[in-house]
């Protein structure tokens, strides 16, 4: 190998590997981490590792390279080619690999590049993550070691053929799509259209520039493109997909968005038909109308850390039949493998919704209250988990009927809730506030002002 050059310590997030290319994320780099990944696969028993790749034009090069380390190091690997995430995932639990990495920059600008990995079931996150960029740094002498083996597999039709033969529809929909030029358009008109839908497609053609507009449905101005069509033609509703097609967005025909948290109530109802009394999980940024649906439902709610690898693992641990994030990750253990998967999220919301004669009605009767954007209070890099750590121990939140310190501080109201917590990726404090009105909404705001005043007083707080 050519001379190696020092590992960016700033790509090594805690849920994957994220950076720009090529001065962070390069081949090199790519090949580095196949070997490291080699190593940990010896250390597993696991002899073959699926890998897929977004729309990027850095991806191939990248896959290329990762390939090369994983085969040095003595792994089978399993080509999918350009596929969305969620057909990673799919392929390693179906090819009974359990082990795969899917290379995307999701929904980041097109500069970036990634790596989600997951290996015999696990999906790689925290520690995992750092004890990888150690094995890069110093890696293991693999001479001797039979290289590993490339080949080639189109998994789309399996896929497919899979999804559309336990999924029905009730009656056909004419549904709208936005892929936002992400690598979602090389399969999901396919995959509706093998449900029977009419669908009108909305950059579908992958193009790794994002030309038109961001691949992001959780901001609301990435799905005007899709509102406008809605609205406008005979369309019952909108589906849109991030740049890698794990999470899901979605708009009604009057052009009203439903968030994710939102769409769990109506998952967890129809699950929980089948299946009563079940836990749900949803992580802590979700509205406090989800654990009030899953009671009234019959189900058992249960909170979780923020994070799709964290709540896979608790999805495990629990054995529970579905769980989400307000970011859009859901996860259907019912009927499926337990895996994000926007594809499939919108394939479930369509069979609930076929059943009905006005989509968006149903859609638009879920509960919501007021709540402002994700608010973020920039930091030093560092200082987040620090300050946040503060506020766990010494905050003081005077009216809260009760506070969850299990990600940050949620501290629950009568009449809404705040949530401060540390992000992973960033260095920024997130904030997010519900209430029934605005009025409540202040009351709250003003509470954490004054909580996060009493621990600095040189903050300029943005809210």
């Amino acid at each position: 190998m050519t001379t190696a050059l020092p590992l960016p310590a700033a790509v090594f997030k805690a849920y994957d590997i994220r950076g720009t290319v090529p001065d962070a994320l390069n081949a090199q780099f790519a090949r580095r981490l196949g070997r490291a990944l080699a190593e940990l696969a010896h250390d597993n028993g696991v002899t073959t590792l699926v890998i897929g790749y977004d729309g990027r034009l850095s991806s191939p090069e990248l896959s290329a390279a990762l390939h090369e380390g994983l085969n040095e190091g003595g792994i089978n690997t399993l080509d999918l080619g350009m596929v969305p995430t969620p057909l990673v995932y799919f392929a390693a639990y179906t090819r009974k690999a359990g082990s795969g990495v899917a290379i995307t920059g999701s929904h980041n600008p097109p500069d970036y590049n990634g790596f989600k990995m997951m290996m015999a079931g696990k999906t790689l996150h925290g520690e995992d993550i750092q004890a990888l960029a150690r094995a890069m740094a110093n890696p293991r002498n693999l001479d001797g070691v039979t290289p590993g083996t490339r080949q080639a597999l189109d998994i789309k039709p399996d896929y497919l053929n899979e999804v559309s033969g336990t999924i029905k529809l009730a009656r056909p929909m004419r549904i709208a799509i936005d892929c936002g030029n992400g690598v979602g358009g090389a399969i999901a008109a396919n995959l509706f259209r093998a449900l029977g839908c009419q669908v009108d497609e909305l950059f579908c053609d992958v193009d790794g520039t994002f030309p038109n507009h961001h691949p992001d449905p959780a901001d609301p101005h990435n799905l005007e493109d899709l509102i406008r069509h809605v609205t406008s033609t005979p369309c019952e509703l909108g589906l849109a997909f991030d740049g890698d097609a794990d999470r899901l967005g979605v708009v009604t025909k009057s052009g009203q968005i439903i968030w994710p948290d939102r769409q769990l109530i109506l998952y967890a109802q129809d699950i929980l038909e089948r299946d009563p009394g079940a836990t749900i999980i949803f992580d802590v940024k979700c509205s406090r109308h989800v654990a009030r649906a899953v009671k009234l439902a019959g189900g058992k709610p249960v909170m979780a850390r923020t994070g799709h690898s964290l709540i896979k693992a608790k999805l495990a641990e629990t054995g529970a039949p579905l769980a989400g994030e307000m970011s859009g990750h859901i996860f259907f253990k019912e009927r499926w493998y337990g895996f994000d998967d926007g594809l499939y999220t919108g394939v479930r919301l369509l069979e609930i919704l076929s059943r009905h004669e006005n989509p968006s009605e149903v859609l638009e009767a879920l509960p919501q209250d007021i709540s402002t954007p994700e608010i973020k209070l920039e930091m030093q890099e560092g200082q987040p988990h620090a300050f946040v750590e503060k506020l766990q121990e010494h905050g003081q939140f005077p009216s809260a009927t009760h506070i969850s310190t299990i990600d940050g501080v949620r501290a629950e109201y009568a009449d809404g809730f705040g949530l401060a917590r540390a992000s992973n990726t960033t260095p920024v404090i997130v904030l997010r506030f519900e209430g029934d009105d605005e009025l409540a909404i202040e009351r709250i705001k003003e509470e954490f002002r004054n909580a996060f005043r009493a621990l600095d007083t040189s903050l300029t707080l943005p809210f």
